[in-house]
């Protein structure tokens, strides 16, 4: 049998995701949570002392998520270091367009700053692995920073490609070809 209040906390969570999901980021609110929790809106504060480390909450279950994803294309190692970005890039920019609203939620400042529920925690093992990554398939430069810029440039092409703005100066209708040429511009030319 599950602790109803353990039940609870999850189903706050659930509606969340759910919300965060279909109607975006400014519909987080804790009455309308509990609204659709089905609970009064006073009720989420006995889990969640603050609206912040609701959002913490949510924001780790789509973290969890998108290091899921990235763990199914990457996780058996027999890919070189470049074709493991690669999948690891798709993932992140299909996350991203797919999951618009979580994917802002998930990388808020003040959510990461703050500390709750170990979102920070949660989220640092994939920039590890994209660190890894990068310092495999280029040994001759500061990993760390070169992930940050890769990651950088993959949020930026994730958030015009959700505006509309890089199909209009591109032409394109795939983003893959912007992918290709940022993991070009940080690691050098694929052999193709």
């Amino acid at each position: 049998m599950s602790d109803p209040e353990t039940g609870l906390r999850a189903r706050l969570v659930d509606v969340g995701v759910d919300l965060v999901n279909t109607e975006g980021v400014q519909a987080l609110t804790l009455r309308e949570i509990a609204r659709r929790a089905g609970v009064s809106h006073g009720a989420p504060r006995r889990y969640f002392p603050t609206h912040l480390e609701l959002l913490s909450a949510i924001a780790r279950r789509g973290v969890t998520d998108l290091a899921g994803r990235v763990a199914e294309l990457t996780g058996d190692g027999a890919a070189n270091p470049r074709e493991q970005l690669t999948a690891l890039g798709h993932a992140y920019l299909d996350f991203a367009l797919t999951h618009r609203g979580m994917h802002e939620l998930m990388f808020r400042h003040d959510l990461l700053e703050s500390g709750h529920l170990g979102l920070r925690e949660t989220s640092l093992p994939l920039f590890s692995l994209l660190v890894d990554l990068v310092g495999r398939a280029r040994p001759d430069v500061d990993a760390a920073l070169v992930a940050g810029s890769l990651l950088a440039n993959l949020h930026g092409i994730a958030q015009l490609w959700s505006w509309g703005s890089l199909q209009l100066a591109t032409g394109s209708g795939d983003f893959v070809p912007l992918l290709h040429t940022a993991l070009d511009a940080h690691l050098g030319p694929a052999n193709r």
